[in-house]
Formats: C-alpha cells, structure tokens, sequence
C-alpha cells in the first residue's frame, strides 16, 4: 500500500507563503478581527454601516434624518467596492441600486463598515440579493412648509408613506397648484409651499395617509389653522 503525506505549508517553518496567497490569509485574518471586535456605531453618524442580511453583511448608507430611531433606521444598501466605477455595474447586475431606502432594525447593525466585511457580501459571492432582505420599504412623503419673513418655519402637514417618489412628487405638484390659487387666503408675509421628502420612519404618527384622504382638502384644513 502507498501512503501519500500532505503537509500544509502553513505549518512548515521557514515556508514563505505566495504574493497572492498571503493577501488571502490577510484579507481572511481582518475580517475576523473585524467580526470580533466591531467598530461601534453610533446614531447620527454619517458613516456608512454593517448590517447582517441573512447569513451575509452588506454595506449601507444611512439616510440623515432618519439614522436616530432606537429601533428602526433608514438605510440603502450599496455595493461593498463602492465608490469605485466598476461596483456600480456589479451593483445593478445583483440587485443593489433597486433596492431604494429600507426599514433597518438596529439590532441587525454589526457596526461601522469596514472593507474587511466585503468578502462575506452577497456581491463578493457573485449572488444577487435575495427577494426577502427582512426590511420593508422606507416610503416617502409630502411636507407643506410655511416659512415667514425672517426665515423661520413650521410645518403644516406632512404626507406619507408614500411606496413611489413619482406620486409624492405629484401631489406636491398639485398643493403647490393649489397654493397658488388660495395665495389670498394665506397669511400676508408667509409663504407656503409643498415639497416631496424622505418619509421619516421616526415620525409616523404626525403623518397623514395619502391614500385614504383627499389631499386637497388636507391642504384647506392646514391652511385654515393658519389663516
């Protein structure tokens, strides 16, 4: 009987592991430190975070505004190479730039992102992101603003959740229409306009459903408060 002895390379003094293959058993050694020992995240931050999708981490943006919730935050999940060109195509071939702003429970959030995550991405797998990623949409809204004179303002209402930006854009077409036709009946020195917004997970409650409401009269309600 022949008996074949393997040894890994590893495990013999002096052995100079390849260029290539060193790289690996760095990357490999980082990002298990990186799993280890997080960088804390904290609410309000602006840097990009680690958020656990399944048994993958992905890379996220966190929305301003809405990044302070205790429980839930808006985020958007990009490639992990961006912003480099060629992760944007990579990005749209796997599902990453349809996606939109997403409902993120915190308790997900392994911490700051670092590039150490990258090799435990759908992306570095090469496998699209999956129907289900546990996070509904972070819809969109409507604000009717009105701003006075010297600069300060209040808003009036607020519309939303809204699931497509092209809607909240178009009721905010139709107040701002509105508005104009009313323009006598608004307080002089204040003026008073709508605008599409990032609906803000955070307030739900002072939001109004557009859906379920004739926007318009919304809109005569609030101004009447003022007038």
């Amino acid at each position: 009987m022949i008996r074949r002895l393997f040894r890994r390379c590893a495990t013999v003094p002096g052995t100079v592991l390849a260029p290539e293959d060193q790289t690996v058993v760095d990357a490999f050694r980082a990002m298990l430190a990186a799993i280890r020992e997080p960088e804390p995240w904290t609410p309000g931050c602006p840097q990009d975070i680690a958020i656990r999708v399944g048994a993958f981490i992905e890379r996220a943006h966190t929305r301003p505004g809405d990044d302070h919730g205790p429980h839930v935050i808006a985020v958007a999940l990009v490639h992990p190479d961006t912003p480099h060109a060629a992760a944007y195509l990579h990005g749209q071939q796997l599902g990453y730039t349809s996606r939109g702003w997403l409902r993120c429970e915190t308790t997900t959030i392994l911490g700051t992102w670092q590039p150490a995550y990258a090799m435990l991405s759908h992306a570095a797998a090469n496998l699209p992101l999956p129907d289900d990623l546990g996070m509904t949409p972070a819809h969109y809204g409507v604000h009717v603003e009105a701003r006075r004179a010297d600069g300060t303002s209040h808003t009036l209402l607020r519309l939303g959740p809204y699931t497509h930006t092209w809607i909240a854009s178009r009721d905010a077409d139709r107040l701002n229409t509105e508005l104009a036709g009313k323009a006598t009946l608004v307080i002089p020195g204040v003026t008073v306009t709508a605008k599409d917004a990032p609906f803000s997970v955070i307030d739900y409650d002072s939001y109004t459903d557009p859906y379920d409401a004739d926007v318009a009269a919304l809109l005569a309600d609030a101004l009447a408060g003022i007038a």
